[in-house]
């Protein structure tokens, strides 16, 4: 099929580029099995070729490649992460081939990958002088190999098993510390040079690392009261507000060193997004411009007021929500917790704020654009009391963020992330009433210097 010109340019394309894929991706022939055909026959010396005219596949064809090849290929594709499919054209060999030597080599070791029929009883003899035996030189070449892959997968599988890594971990990426960690692992059963070598780690970095790991931990105390802070608060505050409290109790160090504590032993605060409440129920009234603008900052209490409805959904059925959040520091000034998101839910909380009020005192009351907020009732309480009401666009929440803020790290604090099955409704709400008197009392905000809404009042002298 192919003339002698032909297959003598592809056999020069194929020294030049070292690659079957290239070779016939260039010229656009011959067939691979053709190619290897040619390639085989060239290296064969005229003796052998003669005995073997019409057989394709002789000892030394591509087929049955040398033990390097194999070994080079599944180190490309299994521990450095290569793909199988670019290793498997690079070198001329089907993938499926490539997953066949990994299936021997995991069950025969080197052994395996070596093509049988070269290998005889007396070709294992060293010593001998015969060009197609085994020698005694090339059996240590094979024995270096094999401990050499096997150091390297041992620590791929320490990088994974210890250090907790991806399997495509780049081991050169790995820090000191780390590396220090698998070599400790391992130097029982490899010699610390090879290791050192492998892991391109110098033994002073090595023994630096070795004594800072053993090194009395100084932040031992701050750790464990680190712990002890976080439990307390339900695991609800980051390193910010854990400093915070630390600094109360006298014990002075950095944000960063609480927050690499942290990091240290897994204290991180859990949260999960859901579809929010929505009580839009189209424009039952007309709506009312508004005045807050999203400014949500106050000179004084009761100024302004910003309130919604949140919904709890349980295996025990739906809670809801009605809180006023004072924008002056945040303090919920009343709520109301109901299972049915009605006007009562919603008049009974205005009905509880407005006695606390003073006679001079006439927030803006501001809310999204809820059919609750746009009810007789609703308008009513709010023009008989002086108060002037404020509202959001329609389907824009950023302008009550203030608001949607509270509600959301309300949920990811006593809500997301806990398991509510077999809570009863009653069993809900008293947990809720808990919590929101924690957070007007005991929680403490960074806007507010590290205190509690409450407690932010009675540094200003607001309240008794």
């Amino acid at each position: 099929m192919f003339s002698k010109e032909q297959k003598d340019i592809a056999l020069r394309l194929y020294h030049q580029t070292e690659s079957v894929t290239k070779t016939i991706r260039i010229l656009g022939y011959p067939t691979r099995r053709n190619l290897y055909k040619w390639i085989s026959e060239e290296k064969l010396p005229p003796k052998i070729r003669k005995e073997y005219p019409t057989v394709d596949n002789p000892p030394e064809h591509p087929r049955n490649p040398p033990l390097e090849i194999k070994l080079d290929a599944l180190h490309r594709c299994y521990e450095l992460g290569e793909n199988i499919k670019y290793v498997s054209e690079d070198i001329g060999y089907s993938r499926a081939s490539i997953y066949q030597w990994r299936k021997r080599y995991l069950k025969e070791g080197t052994l395996g990958l070596m093509n049988n029929r070269n290998i005889t009883p007396g070709k294992l003899k060293a010593g001998t002088t015969d060009n197609t035996d085994i020698s005694s030189e090339e059996i240590k070449q094979l024995k270096s190999q094999m401990q050499d892959m096997q150091l390297e997968i041992d620590l791929l599988k320490e990088t994974i098993n210890v250090l907790k890594k991806d399997p495509d971990i780049d081991q050169s990426a790995l820090s000191n510390k780390e590396k220090a960690v698998i070599i400790d692992v391992l130097k029982n059963k490899y010699s610390l040079p090879a290791l050192l070598d492998k892991l391109q780690l110098s033994k002073s970095s090595y023994y630096y690392q070795v004594h800072a790991i053993n090194k009395e931990d100084k932040y031992a105390e701050v750790r464990y009261r680190t712990i002890e802070l976080f439990i307390e608060n339900k695991e609800r505050y980051g390193y910010r507000r854990i400093h915070a409290l630390l600094k109360r109790e006298d014990i002075i160090i950095s944000e960063k060193i609480v927050r690499r504590i942290m990091r240290e032993e897994l204290l991180f605060v859990k949260t999960k997004k859901t579809r929010k409440y929505n009580s839009y129920q189209g424009e039952i009234s007309s709506a009312v411009e508004n005045i807050i603008d999203r400014n949500f900052s106050a000179s004084k209490p009761n100024e302004k007021w910003l309130t919604d409805i949140t919904e709890f959904a349980l295996p025990a059925g739906k809670v809801y929500l009605s809180p006023i959040v004072d924008c002056f520091d945040g303090l919920l000034v009343t709520w109301s917790i109901g299972t049915s998101p009605d006007a009562s839910l919603v008049n009974t909380m205005l009905d509880n704020a407005i006695q606390l009020l003073a006679p001079d005192e006439k927030p803006i009351v501001h809310s999204d654009r809820g059919a609750h907020y746009r009810w007789p009732g609703w308008i009513s309480l709010m023009k008989s009391n002086g108060l002037r009401r404020s509202m959001s666009k329609k389907g824009c929440s950023p302008d009550n963020s203030a608001c949607e803020g509270v509600f959301g790290q309300l949920k990811n604090e006593m809500f997301y992330n806990t398991e509510w099955t077999g809570v009863s409704i009653s069993e809900f709400i008293d947990i809720l009433n808990n919590y929101l008197l924690w957070y007007n009392e005991k929680r403490i905000k960074k806007s507010l210097e590290y205190l509690s809404p409450m407690e932010y009042r009675h540094r200003l002298g607001l309240v008794v």
